[in-house]
């Protein structure tokens, strides 16, 4: 295990932590508020199930191309101007939809708020890798990564009862009101270790066991990552997560209308209880990471199992999910999907800090989510298409089985050894 840190740098890791939970889960809140409004959207702007997947979808890809150089730009500038300049971008956008009046504006703010949120993510990886030893990471990292849960949680009984009760119009803007203000505090309140005052003993005691850091990753620099097996085994292993994460997180609420015939309210109850038991996984899964580390296993291994099983389990689930007839038990079975999937989730993201150079964290990591939200994208739109042309969401689910365990069986064989500085030096 690492060396003990003080008391002040444990504040301000809780802190972090704290900050980006908060971000992370406005984040995930303002990606839900589309599949919240569904039904009313679709009434109100006449627009079938097919567009509003491609709708869904316009987010997951303008975010998917923003991961690439944001990962460099988090390396270079740094997580507090990068995700304050972010966070500000999206919740302007996430408010102006709700002023749209057609399918067209909408799309291009959807669009501007993929390109808003693309920091999220790899910032948080970068703050866990500044703020804690490689060997402690997963823990942290699970709980930034429950965000990605606590919103979807949170999401259904918040966002439903803002819409019944002021219209999906007021809902948008509410959550952009919000943003701007996390954006505000995030700005104020985060700060690195180097800006933060802490003792060149504890900086040791954080970086420990890791090689030694450099300044900034150029654009060269950044290129060079794709020449190695382990980032390409990255971003298809990512692409299989996200997708069935992403087909629950846009489509749970249609599917319960749609398919289990649900009233609104009733879904905005039922809809949030997989994402109860996505953030335990998602705490689980950094625990399970860190406890695997603990006991010998390389940072590289001990990541690595929990996001097989992970995959495995999440595919493993939802096929039962997609035959049952019983409401109750496909809940049940999506349930421990979502939990499974978010172990998955959440030690890809720890996989982040042990996979490449220090450095390099924030880099990898948004090239890691490019293709996990090419998942991402792909999942909403074709789940849209399936349903239309089929009237039935199980061929969809099936779908999403299968390429989830297609990633669990990348991961095993392609992402086999961390990439060191001195394979990124020998490039040169």
């Amino acid at each position: 295990m690492a060396s003990p840190v003080s008391p002040k740098v444990r504040r301000m890791q809780r802190l972090s932590l704290l900050l980006l939970l908060i971000t992370g889960a406005i984040n995930y809140l303002d990606r839900q508020t589309l599949a919240i409004g569904n039904p009313e959207i679709r009434s109100e702007l006449r627009l079938d199930v097919a567009q509003m997947g491609y709708l869904l979808s316009a987010f997951s890809l303008s975010y998917a191309f923003s991961q690439l150089p944001t990962g460099g730009l988090v390396d270079r500038v740094g997580p507090r101007t990068l995700l304050g300049v972010g966070l500000a971008i999206w919740s302007l956008a996430q408010g102006a939809a709700g002023f749209v009046n057609g399918y067209a504006q909408f799309l291009y703010a959807r669009i501007v708020l993929g390109i808003g949120e693309a920091p999220q993510f790899p910032t948080g990886a970068r703050v866990v890798s500044n703020w804690f030893n490689v060997r402690d990471r997963g823990l942290p990292t699970g709980i930034f990564n429950s965000a990605s849960t606590l919103g979807p949680a949170l999401a259904p009984p918040l966002l439903t009862w803002l819409m019944l009760g002021w219209g999906w119009r007021a809902m948008f803007i509410a959550m952009g009101v919000m943003g701007v203000l996390a954006a505000i505090i995030w700005y104020l309140i985060y700060r690195d270790p180097g800006d933060a005052g802490v003792s060149e003993a504890d900086k040791a005691a954080i970086r420990e066991g890791e090689p030694p850091r450099t300044e900034g990753v150029s654009f060269g620099q950044w290129l060079r990552l794709f020449r190695f097996r382990t980032t390409w085994g990255m971003v298809l292993g990512f692409f299989g997560t996200v997708y069935l994460i992403w087909l629950y997180l846009t489509w749970l609420p249609g599917y319960l209308e749609i398919e289990r015939h649900m009233s609104i309210m009733k879904t905005g109850i039922y809809a949030s209880v997989p994402y109860v038991f996505g953030f335990i996984g998602s705490i689980v899964g950094g625990a399970i990471s860190d406890w695997l580390a603990a006991r010998g296993h390389t940072p590289m291994m001990s990541r690595k199992i929990p996001i097989i099983g992970g995959l495995a389990g999440m595919a493993l689930f939802t096929i039962p999910a997609a035959f049952t007839d019983s409401w109750q038990l496909a809940l049940f079975f999506i349930c421990l999907a979502v939990f499974c999937g978010n172990v998955s989730s959440a030690t890809s993201w720890a996989l982040v800090t042990a996979a490449a150079p220090p450095n390099y964290v924030a880099s990898i990591g948004s090239i890691q989510n490019f293709g996990g939200y090419l998942g991402g994208t792909l999942a909403p739109a074709l789940t849209g298409v399936i349903v239309y042309n089929t009237g039935s969401f199980v061929p969809a689910l099936i779908v999403g089985a299968a390429i989830a365990l297609c990633s669990a069986l990348v991961y095993t064989f392609v992402v086999r050894r961390p990439i060191s500085g001195a394979d990124l030096e020998a490039l040169t």
